[in-house]
C-alpha cells in the first residue's frame, strides 16, 4: 500500500501524530528562553568550587554533582534547538539558538575547566579515600578513574580553560557543510520515467534504488556530478574539520588524530586497524556478493549505480508507516513485554517525526539525550523496505537511551558510540528473522535477504571503507599534505575501486563516484563510522544467541543496554559475550553472509533468475 504522505513535502499538510511533541522537553520557544536565562544565570555558580576540591568528599561531591545538574540543563536546551532547526535548516531563527548553544557550551567548559587539572593534583590515594567515605560518590568512580587514566592528556588549568574556549569554533566546518548541503546547496533535477525530479538527499536516496537502470545512473551522474562541481567548497570543509582534529590531537599529546578519537571511551587503536585489515582480507565475500548482485539483475556489468536497486526487479515491497511500526513491533517479541510496550509508546506517542518535508535535515537519527525525558525519532519515511528497517534501527537507538537513563545516574548514562549501533543493528537482525518467519514466498523471501545483504554490505564493507577513507585523510594532513577537493577525490575513487574489485572485474566504481565523500556527513564525528561495522558484527553474535532462545542470552542483552557508560565498552561487549579485540566475531559474520548467499542461489534458482 502506498502511503499518502511520503510525497508530501508541505509540513502543514502532514497531520500532527507524525510529527513529534516537543513540549516534553520545553512546553515553547518563550520556555526555552525562560531556561536559558536561568541556566546562564546558574553558571558562573560552577567557580565556587574552584581550589577546594582536595579539602573533602563533600566539597568533590558537591562540584561534581553542580556540574552534572548545570550539564543536563545545557544538554537539554541544545537538545530542543538541535531538534527544531533539523525539521527546517532554513529558519534562521533555530539556527541562530543551536549557534548561541555552542556558546553557552564553550563557555560552561571554560568555566568548568579548573575541575579535571584540580582533580589530576590529588594524590590517587585521597581519591580512593574519598570514594571509600562518601558513598554519594560511587556513581562517579568510573569518572574520577577515567580522569586519571587521562593524566597524560590534560593541561593545566590555563591551558584547559583555552581548549574550552576554543570550541566556540569547534563545530564550524561541520555546521558549515551541514546547512550547505541541507538547505542551500543547489540540488539538480533529472528528468526521469515519472517526471522531473528535484534531487535533494531524501530524493536521491529514493530514486538510486530505482528499477529502471537507465533511472539510476541518471541520478547518480547528475547528483554526484552536482557535488563534484562544488568539489572546492566541499573540500574546504572537510579540511577544515581535520584540522580541527589535528589541534585537538597535538594539544592533548597524542599520536594521532585517530588515537585521540579512541581513547575518549579507551578504545584499543589496534580494533579500529585491525577492522580495516579484516575487510580488506575477507573481500572475496563482497566480490561474491557483487556476483551475485549482477546476476541477479540480469547484467553483463555491474556498476557502482547498481548497487541500490532491489534485485527482485518485479517486486515493489511498499508500507504505510502504520504498516511499518507494526512490522517492528511484532519483530521485538523476543525481547519480552516491557521492551515491547515502551516500544509501542515511541510509535504511536508522538516520539518520531516521521515525513520528509522541505528544509528538513536529510537522514534519520535518534535523540536521547534529554534524561528526563523519553529520546527523539527523526525519520525521512519513504514507504520502502529499508525505511521500515531505519525505523528498527533508530527504535533500538531510542531503547537504548531509554534503559541507560533509567538504570543509571546521569553521570553514567552516555553510552559510548561504540556501543550505541549495536542495539540498532540488533532491531534490525530482529526485524529480519520476524519477516521471514512469516514469510513463505519465495520472491519475498529472496527480496528480504537480498536487503540483509545489501544491508551488510553497505554496513560492514561499505562503513569499513569510509573508516579507511577517514584515517588515509588525516594522516596524509598530519603527514602535511594539503586537502583539496581534488586530492580528496582521487583518493576516495581509489579506495572504492579497491573494495569493490574494479580491477577484478566485480564492480565499475564509475567516475562521478569520486565525489560521493561529499555526500557522508558522518566524515565530520570524528572517527565515527568505524563503529557500524563493528556494532552490526557484534549484534551479529548477541541476536543469534537470542533468537536461538540461549539462556539468559535476552537479559545479558538487556545488562548491556542499561549499562549506559559505567564501564568502557570493550568491557561491556566482553561481558555480553563478545570480545572485539578478537578476529572470531567478523569471521563468523563472513561465514553467516556465505549461507546467506547460498539461500538465495537456492532460491533464485527455484524461481529460474538463475542457471
Amino acid at each position: 500500500m502506498k502511503d499518502s504522505y511520503v510525497k508530501e513535502r508541505d509540513r502543514s499538510r502532514i497531520p500532527e501524530q507524525f510529527q513529534w511533541d516537543l513540549s516534553q522537553v520545553y512546553a515553547g520557544d518563550d520556555a526555552w528562553e525562560a531556561a536559558k536565562r536561568k541556566l546562564l544565570a546558574e553558571l558562573p555558580s560552577i567557580a565556587s568550587w574552584e581550589g577546594t576540591l582536595a579539602e573533602s568528599p563533600e566539597r568533590l561531591l558537591g562540584c561534581l554533582e553542580r556540574q552534572n545538574l548545570l550539564h543536563k540543563e545545557l544538554t537539554r536546551l541544545a537538545c530542543y534547538a538541535g531538534m527544531k532547526s533539523d525539521l527546517d535548516t532554513r529558519d534562521s531563527r533555530y539556527l541562530a539558538m543551536d549557534q548561541e548553544m555552542t556558546r553557552i557550551a564553550s563557555e560552561f567548559s571554560t568555566l568548568a575547566a579548573f575541575i579535571e587539572p584540580e582533580i589530576l593534583r590529588m594524590d590517587p590515594a585521597r581519591i580512593e579515600d574519598f570514594t571509600e567515605r562518601e558513598p554519594l560518590l560511587a556513581p562517579y568512580r568510573h569518572v574520577l578513574d577515567d580522569i586519571v587514566r587521562n593524566r597524560p592528556h590534560t593541561l593545566g588549568e590555563g591551558g584547559e580553560k583555552i581548549l574550552a574556549t576554543a570550541g566556540l569554533m569547534a563545530d564550524a566546518p561541520g555546521t558549515i557543510n551541514g546547512i550547505f548541503t541541507n538547505a542551500d546547496f543547489p540540488y539538480p533535477e533529472v528528468a526521469l520515467e515519472e517526471g522531473t525530479v528535484r534531487l535533494d538527499p531524501a530524493a536521491f536516496n529514493l530514486h538510486r534504488r530505482s528499477h529502471d537502470r537507465e533511472s539510476r545512473k541518471k541520478v547518480f551522474a547528475a547528483y554526484l556530478g552536482k557535488m563534484h562541481d562544488f568539489r572546492r567548497t566541499f573540500g574546504a570543509q572537510l579540511a577544515a574539520e581535520v584540522r580541527k582534529n589535528m589541534f585537538f590531537s597535538r594539544t592533548r599529546s597524542f599520536g594521532s588524530c585517530l588515537e585521540r578519537a579512541l581513547n575518549n571511551y579507551n578504545i584499543p587503536v589496534a580494533v579500529y586497524r585491525n577492522l580495516i585489515a579484516g575487510v580488506r582480507a575477507h573481500r572475496r565475500t563482497l566480490y561474491r556478493y557483487l556476483d551475485l548482485r549482477r546476476r541477479l539483475l540480469g547484467l553483463d556489468s555491474l556498476h557502482y549505480y547498481d548497487l541500490y536497486a532491489p534485485i527482485v526487479a518485479d517486486l515493489d515491497l511498499d508500507y504505510t508507516y502504520d504498516e511499518a511500526a507494526a512490522r517492528v513491533l511484532d519483530s521485538l517479541a523476543p525481547l519480552g513485554p516491557e521492551y515491547a510496550e515502551v516500544a509501542r509508546r515511541a510509535l504511536s506517542e508522538r516520539w518520531v517525526d516521521v515525513y520528509p518535508s522541505d528544509g528538513k535535515r536529510s537522514g534519520a537519527y535518534s535523540n536521547g539525550s534529554v534524561y528526563d525525558a523519553h529520546p527523539y525519532i527523526l525519520l525521512n519515511f519513504n514507504g520502502k523496505h529499508d525505511d521500515v528497517s531505519t525505523l528498527a534501527h533508530e527504535l533500538g537507538h531510542t531503547m537504548h537511551s531509554y534503559l541507560a537513563n533509567r538504570a543509571q545516574p546521569y553521570a553514567l548514562s552516555h553510552y559510548s558510540i561504540f556501543v550505541a549501533e549495536v542495539a540498532s543493528t540488533f532491531n534490525e537482525a530482529l526485524l529480519l528473522n520476524s519477516m521471514l518467519e512469516r514469510e513463505t514466498r519465495d520472491e519475498v523471501r529472496l527480496s528480504l535477504l537480498g536487503n540483509y545483504l545489501d544491508n551488510a554490505r553497505a554496513t560492514v564493507f561499505r562503513q569499513t571503507q569510509f573508516a579507511e577513507f577517514e584515517l588515509r585523510i588525516h594522516e596524509l594532513a598530519e603527514g602535511g599534505e594539503a586537502l583539496t577537493g581534488d586530492a580528496l577525490g582521487e583518493l576516495y575513487a581509489t579506495i572504492a575501486r579497491e573494495y569493490y574489485g574494479q580491477e577484478v572485474g566485480a564492480c565499475v566504481v564509475d567516475d562521478e563516484v569520486k565525489a560521493e565523500w561529499a555526500y557522508i556527513p558522518h566524515f565530520y564525528y570524528n572517527f565515527y563510522v568505524y563503529q557500524y561495522a563493528t556494532s552490526f558484527i557484534a549484534s551479529a553474535a548477541l541476536s543469534e544467541r537470542v533468537l536461538a532462545g540461549e539462556p539468559g542470552a535476552v537479559e545479558s542483552y538487556l545488562e548491556l543496554l542499561s549499562a549506559g557508560g559505567s564501564d568502557y565498552p570493550i568491557a561491556l561487549m566482553a561481558r555480553a559475550g563478545v570480545d572485539m579485540t578478537s578476529p572470531e566475531p567478523l569471521t563468523a559474520m563472513m561465514a553467516h553472509l556465505g549461507r546467506v548467499m547460498d539461500e538465495i542461489e537456492t532460491i533464485a534458482r527455484r524461481l529460474g533468475k538463475l542457471k
